[in-house]
């Protein structure tokens, strides 16, 4: 019999929904983690007190129950893994997993189990459904026969379902044999007193454990006095107010910003919390650094000999950040994660650069990158493909910046542009130190490229190339039905070679090899023709001396010395919007993306437009400069003896 059992698709059921996952069962415990990264469930063998089996429409559901009150179920088991999950369970744990049935009747009357955390409501001895009394926030005696439980309004709760449940009434007759009583104390008060136990809900649960005032937070939006309580966080500000349950928690993230007097402070959640349609799987919380506070937690004295005894202090004084993250760590569970060995060249922790015209920093960490502040991107190193480094070697030594792309398993990618050229070595050394594919290493060309990218750092007014083959590329295109009558072309028979870029690097050559001496009226300057490019000369001179009467024109040449034409805000969208494009239409064509990248620049609000129209007017300020300068050339000598010998 295996020790391992994998399974792909499995999802985790809870009162938000159902998460699909990887589940991995071996002698040492479970372990399941959620499709995409994030929330993760780990259970020691040690830990599991109890397994049930039920049969749930198309599928099994199994249940886990922990020492710690917890309950897992996981749904979406095959029958013949039932029979080889139970045999391994009886052999590695030492437990016969029991099996339970599901009330189908549809009648809503019946018995009621409180087994440790969990409320399980019975129809005829099977399981109609079953609620976890940690999610009850408070209970309500009406009359004196009804007793209602609320369940805490979770904003992460509603992020993959429309509806969740808040709250459920129970209808507890005096007849009642469960619940026993008497004329001072009916059925129903019975009840209510034993879900007060199990649930441990009261007045003192709502009293904050320690409040964070005004703090300064980037997603979502606003300032927010930020309250710990023993079982949730608060957030509450002027227009919103989140409260987001530990459990949802995943990680927390102390990051401090490059030479500047904040600190990074990020709580990562799986479900994310909702605002409207949007969706935010990171708070992302500004501190100052050298702010100093002092608090005192609001905690009995019990839970700090039981629950916290060796992990947190009565009071606390200190930095603002440490001190949150601090007490929110053991309040929630949730581990910290701090920079690692990276260092800039500035000596930082991250890197500046830009997402999807945001510009931020991104942070290189041991474990994956996180982009911040806005849009909060975190990538783990498990779910890289490769990562390549672009436009590090194209331009010489008039580089100022470079690219990182990565890319995902899943086919997705991340695209960090502007990245400052200082950074190459530090970066290069760190990803290739964690073991991750480089997909342009050892290309042609690159070690020159990067060592004299490196080594001239003295150009401040050098033009960004990636922007330059952007603009050259956009002209190709519109230039492309452009003609100059005052260039000869060959005959309609050669192939072509008109049109194509390396035949015009050698249209100077074919003239002279021809021997018809025709000359150009209008003359611009030139590169010297290459001569790693271009068709075979031979070819050319044919296609002269033929004598044609018809002639083609040619494509003007341009001037590879001219200033670029500036980019609007339209062109700086459809750059980052282009890929996204073709992966959600595959098989589009490209003028069909044009159409589609129109008509969502139109839906855009002013607001929306601001970050691109923002990169135009820098670039037109730029092109304003360049052209003028452009208008007074220095003369150029051109030697058509040294021509006619090279050739």
């Amino acid at each position: 019999m295996t020790d391992l059992h994998s399974f792909n698709n499995i999802s985790l059921s809870g009162r938000g929904g159902s998460s699909p996952g990887l589940l991995k069962i071996n002698s040492g415990g479970i372990q399941w983690k959620k499709q995409g990264g994030g929330k993760a469930v780990e259970v020691d063998k040690s830990d599991v007190v109890g397994l049930t089996w039920m049969k749930v429409p198309r599928t099994n559901q199994l249940g886990v129950k922990t020492k710690d009150g917890l309950y897992y179920k996981f749904i979406g088991f095959r029958d013949q893994d039932v029979l080889s999950l139970t045999s391994f369970f009886q052999s590695a744990f030492g437990k016969t997993p029991e099996e339970k049935q599901l009330s189908v009747s549809g009648r809503n009357w019946g018995e009621v189990d409180l087994n440790g955390n969990n409320l399980t409501f019975l129809v005829g001895g099977k399981q109609a459904f079953e609620v976890s009394l940690a999610d009850v926030s408070q209970t309500q005696l009406q009359g004196k026969n009804d007793v209602l439980l609320e369940f805490h309004v979770d904003d992460t709760a509603g992020a993959n379902e429309k509806d969740s449940l808040m709250e459920i009434s129970f209808h507890i007759p005096n007849t009642n044999t469960q619940f026993v009583g008497d004329e001072t104390r009916p059925p129903a008060q019975v009840f209510h007193d034993n879900i007060l136990k199990v649930a441990d809900v009261g007045a003192g649960v709502e009293e904050a454990v320690v409040t964070f005032e005004g703090i300064a937070i980037l997603t979502p939006r606003g300032r927010y006095n930020v309250e710990l309580h023993l079982s949730f966080l608060r957030l509450q500000g002027q227009a919103n107010d989140f409260k987001i349950q530990y459990s949802s928690v995943v990680r927390l993230f102390l990051l401090p910003k490059s030479n500047q007097p904040h600190t990074f402070v990020v709580i990562s959640l799986d479900p994310p919390i909702r605002k409207g349609q949007t969706l935010y799987p990171h708070i992302v919380m500004q501190f100052e650094t050298d702010s100093v506070v002092e608090s005192e937690l609001s905690i009995s004295d019990d839970l700090m000999n039981t629950r916290f005894k060796d992990k947190l202090e009565r009071s606390y004084k200190g930095l603002i950040h440490e001190v949150f993250t601090t007490v929110l760590r053991w309040l929630s569970g949730a581990k910290i994660t701090k920079p690692g060995k990276f260092r800039s060249s500035q000596d930082g922790f991250a890197v500046k650069s830009s997402l999807k015209a945001e510009d931020g920093v991104l942070y290189p960490l041991e474990k994956g990158f996180f982009f911040l502040p806005k849009p909060p991107t975190l990538i783990l190193h498990d779910e890289i493909d490769y990562v390549e480094f672009e436009r590090h070697a194209a331009g010489g030594a008039n580089m100022h910046y470079f690219d990182l792309s990565i890319r995902l398993k899943t086919d997705h990618e991340h695209l960090f542009r502007n990245i400052q050229r200082n950074e190459y070595h530090n970066l290069y050394s760190f990803i290739s130190s964690k073991g991750l594919k480089i997909m342009n290493l050892g290309g042609a060309g690159t070690a020159e490229g990067v060592a004299a990218v490196l080594q001239d750092n003295d150009d401040d007014d050098a033009v960004d190339p990636h922007l330059e083959r952007i603009r050259n590329q956009a002209a190709d295109e519109s230039d492309e039905e452009a003609s100059d009558e005052d260039f000869v072309g060959a005959e309609d028979d050669d192939g072509g070679s008109p049109t194509d870029d390396s035949g015009e690097d050698d249209s100077d050559a074919s003239d002279i090899d021809g021997g018809e001496k025709e000359k150009s009226v209008k003359k611009e300057p030139k590169k010297e023709a290459s001569s790693s490019k271009g068709l075979p000369l031979k070819k050319k001179a044919l296609a002269t001396e033929e004598g044609s009467s018809k002639k083609k024109t040619q494509k003007k040449k341009k001037d590879p010395n001219a200033p670029k034409k500036a980019m609007s805000g339209f062109m700086y969208f459809s750059q980052m919007e282009r890929d996204n494009i073709k992966k959600t239409n595959p098989g589009i064509g490209f003028g069909e993306i044009g159409k589609v990248l129109g008509d969502k620049w139109r839906q855009m609000s002013a607001e929306e437009k601001e970050p691109y129209e923002a990169k135009a007017q820098v670039d037109k300020k730029r092109y304003k400069d360049e052209i003028s300068d452009y208008k007074n050339p220095q003369p150029m000598l051109v030697d058509s003896g040294n021509d006619s010998d090279s050739n």
